[in-house]
């Protein structure tokens, strides 16, 4: 059954140009080398332009596992993302029905 990932990123006041190009990067490595990913999307909130909300669906739990070992996770996420977050919340779901 495919998994969702919701993850919330939190960014320090005027880092948001390097969290947007990061994601940008991300989300072109995602389709272009993790075929068991089904959806990549990022979104900022319209209430406050420093809270990013991904929502990614990968066809189960080991390709979610796969992602979060891929290169280009350790070296845009962790290298460029997380350095300028204040926090971030993970949340995973596991699909019930279809």
């Amino acid at each position: 059954m495919p998994s969702t990932l919701i993850a919330r990123y939190y960014v320090q006041p005027g880092k948001t140009d390097i969290v947007e190009q990061a994601l940008g990067r991300m989300a072109q490595a995602v389709a272009a080398d993790e075929p068991a990913c089904l959806l990549y999307n990022a979104n900022v909130s319209v209430d406050d332009p420093n809270i990013y909300c991904l929502y990614e669906v990968y066809e189960d739990e080991d390709a979610l596992v796969a992602h979060r070992e891929t290169a280009h996770f350790k070296e845009i996420i962790e290298g460029i993302v997380v350095p300028v977050l204040e926090k971030r919340e993970r949340e995973v779901y596991r699909r019930i029905l279809g």
